[in-house]
């Protein structure tokens, strides 16, 4: 091989391995997460039920929908408690329960 097609590989290898330990420091951080509402609403949930739907902020939630009790509010997409909310729900009393089962 000549010494301009060391040069190219060279100049086409730097780069690439800059990427990939970009890549590699990074991690899971490039990621894409949706989030569950827009920044200008809040997420509800429905009560005896694993729905929810989000609300503008400054208004309250509709009938048959609470807000989730505080610091236990999904944010994104299958995040904990996105995910905990599938299988527990409140009921009318504001209280944790089962959800009843999809069918």
């Amino acid at each position: 091989m000549s010494r301009s097609g060391s040069r190219l590989t060279t100049a086409v290898a730097i780069p690439l391995a800059g990427a990939a330990a970009v890549v590699a420091l990074t991690g899971c951080s490039l990621e894409y997460r949706e989030d569950i509402c827009m920044s200008d609403e809040y997420p509800v949930l429905t009560v005896n039920g694993t729905g929810s739907a989000c609300v503008s902020k400054g208004e309250e939630p509709p009938a048959g929908y609470v807000r989730y009790p505080e610091g236990k509010v999904p944010r994104q997409v299958d995040d904990e408690w996105d995910v905990y909310r599938r299988t527990h729900t409140l009921d009318k009393d504001g209280d944790v329960v089962d959800a009843p089962e999809a069918g």
